[in-house]
């Protein structure tokens, strides 16, 4: 078969099949008990779709995030699924599958701009697939893919996509000497919709920069900042979105803005550089992937700041060899930048690096991947056809192990208590138990959930040891329905005693009224006033 004579297009459909085939098991995942709460099951904006619906996602923010395409698209699953996890699920593969052909049409121009090292050979339509195929069911996917709430990394790719996809094609209608206004101002309306869906993508102009020069060849014909001009737009765009993410953010108590006196400069720059490693060696190297990463307390200084020198050294040698060889330091710079707006030094929560982050960087990597196999090939010419035959077989088992390791990985999204397990079981901490503990509680598996809030209060750090009260009256709740009532008052007087919340106070009376000590709990019963609902998490 020659392989030079396959359309492009079709190249792409076929990556988005196999991608689509790879993800399909996530169709049975369901919902989770970290976000999933906040942005589907207990969201109230999406319970509708009509024009109100959608001028509120536009004017303000929800579950502490500003990004109205993803709240329609949501609303969108909850008009015709409601709270059935298999849409939201089968929507986020679809988005996916798509993302990945767009992947392989962006190849197609970077590869094409390449020029040199590239030949309309037969296996450019490989290299093609390769590029769509490594980053489409590389393991790192799966957390964008297989957990609802990252519905805003799929749009968000989507339209990231799209956009570079449009500006690559501009490009290179501009350097044939016609114009093509639509084609930029596609790209524009497309960046802003990418925006709207997640603001992760306000590094796109910057990415474009660095294209312009490799392998647009863009610099050497233009300066710079006439560039810089023609990116007006999109940096307006950029900063926009910029400011009102920050405003809205540091506004919202669901989202909780990490003081510098709480984590100085010095252990954010730590903590960036040792997840620039973990995502460098997680992109070579996919093992050991989970759903959540947790900033050690305290932050471990040596093997972070060993972590982030070696960091410096891999930045520094490719920058140095970007002068000779314009891939390696375009490649390098397109995977950090868009990192950038995810590292530690705007720190909100305890995560410390996390899969999902890497939707946009992993692109040029895998492209360029590619582009070596078609090196490589032309290097093996001339030489015995089994050395060739041994590539091609070493990267379909590449491709089988990711797709393998990408299937395992989806079954840890198929409830909270398995995506808790996988953490427990590669980091354990606080957070993971409470929150395994959670589900557990949810489902009336109290005894379970009572082991598992005794792990959290176990491992409590410096960071944590304020919201002890927290894990106390939870667990005296679990403690409650398990029938332990003493032990339960226990837990719920620890609690009162680092922080008296009415509703604790509730509890505790409801327990000693049971037990018959009336006096008790009428004096509990009237401090907690009118207090009732659900225990909160409670600063």
């Amino acid at each position: 078969m020659n392989f030079s004579k396959i359309p492009v297009k079709m190249i792409a459909a076929t990556a988005a099949v196999i991608c689509l085939l790879v993800y399909l098991r996530a169709l049975s995942c369901g919902f989770v008990n970290f976000s999933d709460p906040d942005y589907v099951l207990e969201n109230p904006l999406i319970r509708t779709l009509d024009w109100n619906m959608i001028s509120r996602a536009f004017r303000e923010p929800h579950a502490g995030w500003w990004m109205p395409l993803t709240w329609i698209s949501f609303a969108v699953d909850y008009h015709f699924w409601g709270l059935n996890p298999t849409g939201y699920h089968l929507t986020n593969v679809v988005l996916h599958a798509v993302n990945t052909a767009l992947v392989v049409l962006i190849a197609e121009c970077l590869l094409d701009m390449a020029g040199k090292m590239v030949e309309r050979a037969g296996l450019y339509s490989a290299a093609l697939l390769l590029a769509g195929l490594l980053w489409g069911i590389h393991p790192l996917r799966v957390e964008s893919v297989a957990w609802v709430v990252e519905r805003k990394d799929v749009l968000n790719g989507l339209f990231t996509f799209s956009s570079a996809l449009c500006y690559l094609r501009w490009v290179r209608v501009q350097e044939s000497g016609r114009t093509s206004p639509a084609l930029y101002m596609l790209s524009l309306g497309l960046f802003a919709c990418s925006l709207l869906a997640k603001s992760i993508s306000v590094v796109l102009p910057l990415m474009l920069l660095v294209l312009d020069r490799y392998p647009a060849g863009r610099w050497k014909k233009r300066r710079l900042p006439a560039l810089v001009i023609e990116k007006l737009p999109f940096l307006a765009l950029s900063a926009l979105v910029t400011v009102v993410t920050i405003v809205l953010a540091g506004s919202s108590s669901l989202v909780v803005l990490i003081s510098n006196e709480m984590f100085p400069w010095h252990e954010r720059l730590l903590v960036s550089g040792n997840a620039l490693l973990q995502y460098l060696r997680y992109l070579v190297w996919p093992a050991g992937i989970t759903p959540y990463h947790i900033i050690p307390d305290p932050v471990p200084l040596l093997p972070y700041g060993i972590a982030t020198a070696l960091v410096m050294v891999i930045c520094v040698f490719l920058m140095w060899n970007m002068r000779g060889r314009l891939w390696v330091g375009t490649t390098w710079l397109l995977f950090v930048i868009p990192l950038l707006p995810v590292l530690s030094f705007l720190q909100n929560g305890d995560q410390g690096y996390a899969a999902r982050f890497t939707y946009i960087p992993a692109v040029a990597p895998c492209i360029m991947a590619s582009a070596l196999f078609i090196g490589l090939h032309r290097h093996l010419e001339g030489r015995p056809a089994l050395m060739r035959r041994m590539v091609a077989v070493s990267l379909v088992l590449l491709l089988s192990g990711y797709a393998a390791m990408s299937y395992r990985l989806i079954t840890f999204w198929d409830n909270g208590a398995a995506m808790w397990t996988r953490t427990i079981e590669h980091a354990p901490s606080s957070a993971a138990y409470w929150r395994r503990a959670m589900y557990h509680q949810s489902v009336g598996n109290n005894r379970a959930a009572v082991a598992d809030y005794s792990a959290a209060i176990e491992l409590v750090t410096p960071s944590w040891r304020p919201y002890l009260h927290n894990l106390y009256s939870h667990r005296g709740e679990a403690l409650a329905a398990d029938g332990q009532y003493l032990a339960a008052i226990t837990d719920l007087s620890a609690a009162i005693e680092s922080n008296p919340q009415p509703l604790y106070f509730r509890l505790r009376g409801e327990l000693l009224k049971s037990l018959g000590r009336s006096g008790e709990a009428e004096a509990d019963l009237l401090r907690a006033g009118d207090a009732s609902g659900p225990l909160g998490w409670y600063f």
